[in-house]
């Protein structure tokens, strides 16, 4: 993406995490725990990762691309795939992605970066306006 801003990277916590694992600490129970709704979104609009699973091994990892944003409105919440998100990109003003790496096998799920999208054109977004009705009305 041409125009990410705020780039938060999660790679510490990813590898505190693993090595808790790993040492056995942290019980694979605790991280193994992707539901339905994001195995289905790692399916239909996730993206291959360039890794091998860090937990069971069997499969290359998903990325699955969320996106959140007040101008989004009914989108927000919700899986897109890459030209999706360019699609946005020039259409908003501003809205956050969260980028999640999932492993179909086991279900090992683990927020890799977010950053945001946007046109960053504070004028393309109309203001919100709430009409009060009076008693009278």
């Amino acid at each position: 993406m041409r125009n990410q801003r705020q780039v938060v990277d999660y790679a510490l916590q990813r590898r505190a995490l693993l090595k808790g694992v790993h040492s056995g600490r942290v019980g694979t129970y605790d991280v193994c725990d992707a539901g339905p709704y994001l195995l289905r979104a790692a399916k239909f609009h996730g993206r291959p990762g360039e890794q091998d699973c860090p937990v069971c091994h069997r499969e290359e990892l998903t990325l699955v691309s969320w996106v959140y944003g007040e101008e989004l409105k009914h989108v927000a919440g919700s899986a897109k795939t890459p030209d999706e998100l360019v699609r946005m990109d020039g259409h908003f003003a501003e809205f956050t992605v969260y980028e999640v790496e999932v492993c179909r096998s086991c279900h090992w799920n683990h927020l890799v970066r977010s950053f945001v999208l946007g046109t960053g054109d504070p004028g393309s977004t109309r203001p919100r306006t709430r009409s009060r009705k009076t008693a009278g009305q």
